[in-house]
């Protein structure tokens, strides 16, 4: 009998317990996803944006008209080179990486002394990956005000480069790389995502290999190959300067005539000057 009024007593309690665990649960607010901020929605939908960029960039080919030339103290042109390459940009996906390679073939070269080298930068066109998932952990993101840009507000974004972390750009110098850690602002199209302006440089020079400053513009335009059809975010133009304790150089990249790749040979688009 005490060990029947014993599991009554417990089972009584039991009962009990689960109506207050009943109670209690109910009395737990719902938690919800914090909301994003309006810096991480930009940053997904530019995310996005750099991710269809590649796609759209290995579909085309273009013209790239180079002009590299090396500045005075005074800044005027001592030295310089014109060039014009069918240009055209490969991707390869493997492992989890980005593998992309610039394919160039030479139209015309102009203007060159052979005794004195000039700079050569290839790579700026892509420098939106900055913001491609595959590099966006390797940097730190701020939001700016906003500024208008050709007639349109723009969000601003800076982008500064984690020590350490996976680069997307590498100064080659006598056969050796040094992966770069880019500092910059973006211009972006709230909406879209999309980047219509990057400034890019390093905070700091990298005296020990000769490099004082590295800066960049990079412009961004939108196509559309066909009345209604899509528009693809592409490279306008790329303006790179380099120091070192004695010399600047100065190469400009300019990309037009737009035709796809592969799907027509024929349909093109003159890209802006």
């Amino acid at each position: 009998m005490k060990l029947k009024s014993t599991f009554r007593m417990h089972a009584t309690w039991a009962r009990s317990l689960a109506h207050a665990a009943f109670f209690c649960l109910l009395s737990v607010p719902i938690l919800r996803a914090a909301e994003p901020t309006p810096l991480e929605r930009i940053l997904e939908r530019t995310a996005r944006h750099a991710s269809a960029f590649v796609e759209q960039f290995s579909d085309v080919k273009c013209t790239e008209r180079v002009l590299q030339a090396k500045l005075g103290k005074n800044g005027q042109v001592e030295q310089k080179e014109e060039s014009a390459y069918d240009y055209l940009l490969m991707l390869q996906a493997g492992g989890g990486e980005l593998l992309l390679e610039e394919s160039r073939l030479a139209l015309n070269a102009v203007g060159h002394n052979g005794n004195r080298p000039l700079m050569i930068t290839n790579g700026f066109s892509t420098m939106l990956l900055v913001f491609h998932p595959v590099y966006q952990a390797s940097f730190e993101f701020t939001l700016l005000e906003d500024d208008v840009l050709e007639g349109k507000r723009h969000a601003r974004i800076h982008f500064r480069h984690v020590p350490g972390a996976r680069s997307p750009a590498v100064l080659l110098l006598r056969g050796r790389e040094y992966p770069l850690d880019l500092e910059g602002t973006a211009w972006i199209d709230e909406e879209t995502g999309a980047v219509a302006k990057l400034q890019v440089g390093i905070p700091s020079g990298m005296e020990d290999i000769g490099l004082r400053t590295l800066s960049g513009e990079i412009r961004y335009v939108s196509f559309a190959f066909t009345k209604g059809a899509q528009h693809y975010w592409l490279p306008s133009s790329a303006t790179i300067d380099v120091e070192t304790p004695r010399q600047h150089w100065r190469n400009i990249h300019r990309f037009t005539d737009y035709k796809l790749f592969s799907v027509s040979a024929t349909s093109s688009v003159q890209g802006q000057p």
